[in-house]
């Protein structure tokens, strides 16, 4: 009996055992990875580094976003706190006033992210100083961004683009991904030693999209950089004249696209992108009054006598000539050459404003470029209505460029480029597609199409009287001699309004290069330019001087 019992209780004893051993074993062997995880997890601190998101790229491939590094120190004040030797150090390294930075340290107990420079991340590997981790990361802009009002910039509260090409491709650049830091944490918030960090990307690199444009990245770079040493108020457009395509576009002033707040409401409209906005065009005008012209055939051998100045009814027209008694007698080739007023006038009051207008809409003036279909908003400048009953002072205006007609830089560039190639007007374009990171596309945003709207006999023409400009005419300061030449027009274009009693005048240049088999055309613009020759040409041709030079 007693040995009965006493078997029955070492069975129980070892069943024990038995279901013991096998939890034991279930926990730890079967379940032990997927146990550490969860309780890890539950511990887990997470610093954000970067929101992932698809990079805008050139027309190469080369990015415009996510393109500069930058170091981040990680700290761990449970290892620096009571340090005052190391804490003396990293506050000398990082510039900080040293009881500040540990009541900082004394307020966290998680790991504290600060961006540091390279000098600093020096000074930090040479003082050795323990409970400090260095990250690398990118920035997606910083202040020697490129083309910032054509990629606009995404808002910091929501991390979504609100403006340009962020704005317009926010579906397809958006992965909803946040790259992080995890750091392995006890109840307390202090870092467990030996699990150290890793880092935690979004996982969605797969699906990671990227938007390719037209852009050139290192002639945009040349762009911006002529126009900062000239530090003019404008835009500046340069197009592909054999198919279209926008190399570079760029309005100054441009702004921080990491702190836009900063310039709401301020007077010199940074986030305003004056290469896409409706300005008084003036005298490149001429180049529409110079097709016409050919076109209707008449003779561009018969004289004209300028004494500098026009009378049309009771109204006197001036020409810049006007201090100096007038151009006197001048054919089509040095009345275009030297913008003479009263010869175009002259002879748009024998074209017809109808027929000027219509060749104005041939060239796209009125209407938008196509690049609004792409993300870009854009103006469609303005010409005077074609059914309007004009008088003769009215369409003396229109035949110089003046009154009711206003053209963006976008389009004055695209002007030149259909002359320059020989009569055809391409379809603008500025996004070229969608790729993956492997450079495949995935959707195709380029329209390739164009058409014949001047004959090239009737190009050629305008071409050799724009020539005729820049070699002995107003646009001297763009000649470009010792890369092939150049053909252009300048213009200065009255805009009736004051600033502190004094007229504000735009600067125009506009041209293409080189002379023979022409590549670029660029559309400089200066508000408040007063002279296109004197303001606009110089910066025409540092750019042109550059990109051949660069050989680009």
């Amino acid at each position: 009996m007693l040995r009965s019992r006493f078997g029955k209780v070492l069975l129980i004893v070892i069943s024990a055992f038995v279901l013991l051993e096998f939890r034991l074993f279930y926990l730890q062997i079967i379940e032990g990875k997927s146990l550490f995880d969860a309780a890890s997890a539950q511990r887990e601190v997470s610093l954000p580094i970067q929101k992932d998101r698809g990079n805008i790229l050139d027309r190469s491939g080369i990015p415009f976003t996510n393109n500069t590094g930058k170091i981040l120190a990680l700290i761990q004040p449970s290892v620096l706190n009571g340090n005052d030797e190391n804490l003396h150090k990293l506050s000398e390294c990082l510039k900080q006033d040293q009881a500040k930075l540990r009541d900082e340290l004394d307020s966290s107990a998680a790991p504290v992210l600060q961006e540091i420079d390279e000098n600093s991340k020096k000074t930090l590997l040479s003082f050795g100083v323990k409970g400090i981790s260095l990250i690398y990361a990118l920035d997606r802009y910083n202040s020697n961004s490129l083309a910032k009002h054509i990629i606009g910039y995404m808002g910091n509260a929501d991390g979504k683009g609100h403006a340009g090409i962020e704005k317009s491709f926010e579906d397809i650049l958006n992965i909803n991904g946040q790259n992080n830091i995890i750091a392995v944490a006890d109840a307390r918030n202090n870092l467990i030693k030996g699990l150290g960090y890793r880092l935690q990307d979004s996982g969605n690199q797969n699906k990671k999209l990227n938007v390719k444009l037209t852009l050139d990245y290192h002639i945009q770079e040349i762009v911006e950089n002529v126009m900062d040493r000239h530090d003019i108020t404008g835009a500046v457009v340069v197009e592909d004249v054999n198919n279209g395509d926008i190399l570079a576009m760029a309005s100054k002033p441009d702004f921080d696209q990491n702190n836009v707040g900063d310039y709401l409401g301020r007077s010199r409209d940074e986030l305003f992108n004056r290469a896409v906005a409706s300005y008084n065009l003036g005298s490149i005008f001429k180049i529409i009054d110079a097709v016409l012209f050919f076109e209707s055939g008449m003779d561009p051998s018969d004289e004209f006598f300028c004494p500098g100045y026009i009378k049309v009814g009771n109204l006197e027209f001036k020409c810049s000539s006007y201090d100096s008694g007038g151009h006197g007698i001048v054919d089509f080739s040095q009345a275009f050459a030297k913008s003479c007023n009263p010869f175009f006038i002259n002879a748009g009051l024998k074209l017809g404003y109808k027929n000027l207008i219509e060749t104005a809409q041939k060239f796209g003036l009125g209407s938008t470029t196509g690049i609004d279909k792409q993300g870009i908003e854009e103006s469609s400048g303005k010409l005077p209505d074609i059914n309007k009953n004009f008088s003769l002072g009215d369409i003396a205006n229109i035949s110089i460029g003046q009154g009711d007609i206003l053209a963006t830089p976008l389009q004055v560039a695209d002007i030149v480029a259909t002359i320059a190639n020989g009569g055809i007007k391409h379809r603008i374009n500025l996004v070229d597609s969608v790729v993956d990171d492997s450079d495949n596309v995935v959707k195709e945003h380029r329209v390739n199409q164009g058409s014949r709207i001047v004959s090239e006999n009737i190009a050629q023409k305008v071409r050799e009287v724009m020539e005729q400009v820049t070699e002995n005419g107003t646009g001297t300061k763009a000649g470009l001699a010792q890369y092939g030449g150049s053909g252009g027009k300048t213009g200065t274009a009255e805009t009736g309004q004051y600033v502190n009693g004094i007229k504000v005048v735009h600067g125009w240049f506009a041209g293409y290069f080189p002379q023979n088999n022409p590549k670029y055309s660029i559309a400089v613009f200066a508000e408040d330019g007063k002279s296109g020759g004197q303001t606009a040409a110089p910066v025409f041709e540092e750019i042109a001087e550059e990109i051949s030079r660069k050989g680009l």
